[in-house]
């Protein structure tokens, strides 16, 4: 492959190249956070949940905001639009998250974590979603 169909492809998939590499280390941190909070301090599923998602709320705002999107927010109050967007948008996966593990693993008692990876799957798709084309879009587009 020459270096004009790889650039070529990096300009095609330059946003989505990155949100895979972060959003696996973000499901990662979730996951990880789940089973730390589920089975080694024993927390119940909900609480355990909860505690994941901030966790990896927090982490993914970080990651998306500087090397996915690269955000061009410069003052406060975009920046305060941006924060209330990304936070809106992950509270409300998070609670589409609960839901998923409410249902399948609390109350039909499904492998816990085999529910906790096949819900980030759903999770991750609509942030990216949300991330592209409402919280980080780009001024030029606008």
């Amino acid at each position: 492959m020459d270096k004009e169909k790889i650039n070529e492809l990096w300009g095609k998939y330059k946003d989505i190249i990155p949100y895979v590499f972060w959003g696996v280390m973000t499901t990662l941190v979730n996951i990880f956070s789940y089973w730390l909070c589920n089975s080694v301090f024993k927390w119940d599923i909900m609480p355990a949940t909860i505690m994941a998602q901030f966790l990896s709320i927090v982490f993914a705002y970080l990651t998306n905001r500087k090397w996915v999107f690269h955000s061009q927010a410069s003052t406060f109050k975009e920046y305060a639009s941006e924060i209330a967007s990304f936070f809106a948008a992950r509270i409300g996966t998070a609670l589409l998250d609960m839901a998923i593990m409410f249902i399948f693993a609390e109350q039909m008692h499904l492998n816990s974590m085999v529910i906790k990876i096949l819900a980030n799957v759903v999770v991750v798709i609509v942030n990216y979603v949300a991330s592209k084309f409402w919280i980080f879009k780009s001024k030029d587009s606008e």
